[in-house]
Parts: structure tokens; C-alpha cells; sequence
């Protein structure tokens, strides 16, 4: 049976037809020349940009890892950590559940985990990151983690959080009276990961690859707390100001992060997300509405996606970004000219951010847009 990927896939005929419309040898060769320059420039990762189902350009630079005794190159195939570019995917499997009825975007959060000591949230609003919930990696000091953590197990995982959360909320106040305003916090994120658990029952590794990866064909993508062997295949290290992170303390919560993928099935997922073999159309449109209208300026959010919205706040990019310890990601595309680019790096680098010149070769002109990191928002 095909999947989702190889239903949309284009016949040599249509493939060339598409490729004289948007002059693909012309941009190939541009686009060639700007991402020699991020190389040049310290990128390290794989890079896939496509238009209207074609393949302009793929590669990968540099190595999986850098020590001596274990140093590899980098492939199609390595897998790398998405960082905030998980939260699509758990915005996704959150409106599966909306589709098959057994979450409503207008439920509390209570419905499903009984103590959680915030009241008056949404699963909307966990959505749009207008929860006003604290951030969990920032808002706990060391101390509050002494007390709390048995020390024989060292790292937390969503259960230990949603615990400490409910036996520290008193001095760990909210930023904001929900729905007042847009406030990324990666605590939103960690919450519908356990949401999914609970209304689907199941863990929320084994929901997402029974009902995006498996379907869609994403053979390459896993939850970081998958326990599987074949995870370790091409799997990279993180590196950043030139050393390896080592396993990090919130690295077993999930939902917020913990996604790791290759560039080509982040096409696949490119693909699904344009296409019909989701859910109903209508339900994944609620991921692309611009929901964050407080602050002027061309960018919003949606459920699990950013975007730059026009005069008509219709969306004319759509993206996530990501960066965790040592790993970031750009994700980007665009509805009306059917294209995405796609950058995964396991050595921090800006350049992965800066893609103004590809917008220019994939539009066919210039652009205003300036894409860039944004402030710590997309941190993990």
C-alpha cells in the first residue's frame, strides 16, 4: 500500500513539466552557490529545498560526530534532534484527536489530568501559546529541584513535571491570565504531549508513529524516548561552541522537542501537511489560522506553526524553528508558491536561520522578508 508521500509523488513527465515552469536549473545553480556560502560560513547538516513536489536540491555537509575515534559524514539519511520543530508534530496529533472527537479544542486542561493546579486554560490555548503558563526549564530553581527529584533518577521526564508542577505551582505564579496574549512556553507543549497520552491511551511515542510516521512513510523519525535499536542508525551528536552535549537534564520531556528526523521524511511531512491523508482538511486548517493579534507585525502563530501573515492576515510563510543544545532546524514554506526549505544542524550555527536569499531564487524575485532567529522564542 502506498503512503501519504508516494500518492503525491509526480510522474517523470509531470516532474519535467513542472521543472521548465519554475526554470529549476537556474535556481538549482543558485541555490547550489548560497548554500556552499553556509558551509563556508560553519554549517554543519543536511539541507533538502523543493517546489511543487520537486527536488531542486539535497545534501549534506560536514559529520554526524567529531571525535577521532568515532568521527562519520553526515548523510540524507542522519537523523537529527528538531528541537522546536516537535511542536508541529505534537500540534498535529492534538487535532487527530480533535478529529476522531476525543479531544475538544474548548476542553480544560482537568479533563485529563484532574490535578494540574493552573485553572482556566484551554487546550486552544496550549495550542497558541496563550496559556500564560510558566516555562518548566526556566521557572524551577535549583533548589525546588533537590527537593523534588529523587536523586536515583535523575531525569525528569512529562509525569515528573506534571507532579512538580502541581506541588509547586504556589510559588510558581503564572505569566499571564489565559487567552490575554501570546507567550511561548515550552510547558504548553509538554502538557498536550501528556493530553495525547491520556485521551488516546497510548504513550505518546507509539501514538505518533502508528498515526503520522508509519502512515506517511517517516521510517527515519522517533521520539527521543523511543526504546529501539534501529534509532541509532545515523543517529548524530550535538555540538555547540565546538564540544558535544552530552545527554541533557530535560532531554526525556517531550512534546516541546525530542523529535528527531532526516530531511527527506521532513519532506514527506512537507508533503502530508499540503496534502489530504491527515484528517479532514478542515480540522488541519486550524493549525494555519494566525491566532496572535496583540502586538502589530507580520508575525503570528497558529497551533504548532509560525507564520508571516500579509495585509489581509492571511499567511504567507509558514515555519517553525528549533535550536537544543547544539541541534537547530528550519522548516519554512510557502502556501502560495508551493515550496519548502528544509535545514537540520547538529552544530549550532545562525546561518541555518538566514534564508532571505533562497526566498528571493524560489520566488523568482526579491523579497522583504528577513526570516531570522526570534529572541529566545525558539529555543527548544
Amino acid at each position: 500500500m502506498q503512503n501519504c508521500a508516494e500518492r503525491q509523488s509526480l510522474s517523470p513527465q509531470e516532474e519535467q513539466k513542472i521543472r521548465q515552469e519554475i526554470g529549476a536549473d537556474e535556481k538549482i545553480s543558485r541555490i547550489e552557490s548560497i548554500i556552499r556560502g553556509k558551509v563556508r560560513a560553519g554549517f554543519n547538516g543536511s539541507v533538502l529545498i523543493a517546489q511543487r513536489g520537486v527536488v531542486l536540491y539535497q545534501s549534506a555537509f560536514g559529520l554526524a560526530h567529531f571525535e577521532r575515534s568515532e568521527r562519520d559524514s553526515l548523510l540524507l539519511d542522519s537523523k537529527f534532534q528538531l528541537a522546536s520543530l516537535s511542536k508541529t508534530f505534537t500540534a498535529v496529533a492534538t487535532l487527530k484527536l480533535v478529529d476522531a472527537g476525543k479531544v475538544k479544542l474548548t476542553d480544560s486542561v482537568q479533563r485529563f489530568i484532574p490535578d494540574f493546579p493552573y485553572h482556566g486554560i484551554q487546550v486552544s490555548d496550549l495550542l497558541s501559546h496563550r496559556s500564560g503558563l510558566p516555562n518548566y526549564a526556566y521557572a524551577f530553581d535549583d533548589s525546588m529541584k533537590r527537593n523534588f527529584y529523587n536523586r536515583q533518577k535523575p531525569y525528569p521526564n512529562n509525569e515528573t513535571i506534571l507532579r512538580w508542577l502541581a506541588t509547586v505551582s504556589p510559588k510558581v505564579p503564572r505569566y499571564n491570565v489565559p487567552g490575554r496574549g501570546f507567550s511561548y512556553s515550552n510547558t504548553n507543549y509538554m502538557v498536550l504531549a501528556s493530553i495525547i497520552e491520556r485521551a488516546s491511551g497510548e504513550p505518546f511515542e507509539q501514538f505518533l508513529k502508528k498515526n503520522i510516521f508509519d502512515p506517511l512513510g517517516m521510517n527515519n523519525t522517533f521520539v527521543a524516548t523511543t526504546r529501539n535499536d534501529s534509532i541509532n542508525i545515523h543517529k548524530t551528536a550535538g555540538y555547540q561552541w565546538n564540544r558535544r552535549i552530552p545527554k541533557d537534564y530535560y532531554d526525556d520531556v517531550v512534546g516541546d522537542k525530542g523529535i528527531y528526523s532526516t530531511v527527506g521524511d521532513l519532506f514527506k511531512w512537507y508533503l502530508a501537511l499540503n496534502g489530504d491523508c491527515l484528517m479532514r482538511k478542515n480540522v488541519l486548517a486550524e493549525a494555519f489560522l494566525p491566532r496572535s493579534f496583540e502586538r502589530k507585525g507580520t508575525r503570528n502563530y497558529g497551533y504548532g506553526f509560525r507564520m508571516h501573515v500579509n495585509d489581509q492576515n492571511k499567511p504567507e510563510y509558514i515555519y517553525h524553528t528549533g535550536w537544543w543544545k547544539g541541534y537547530n532546524s528550519m522548516f519554512w514554506f510557502s502556501p502560495k508558491d508551493d515550496f519548502v526549505i528544509i535545514l537540520l544542524s547538529n552544530r549550532y550555527n545562525k546561518s541555518v536561520y538566514n534564508i532571505k536569499e533562497l526566498l528571493e531564487v524560489l520566488h523568482g524575485h526579491p523579497t522583504q522578508a528577513s526570516p531570522d532567529a526570534e529572541n529566545g522564542e525558539v529555543e527548544i
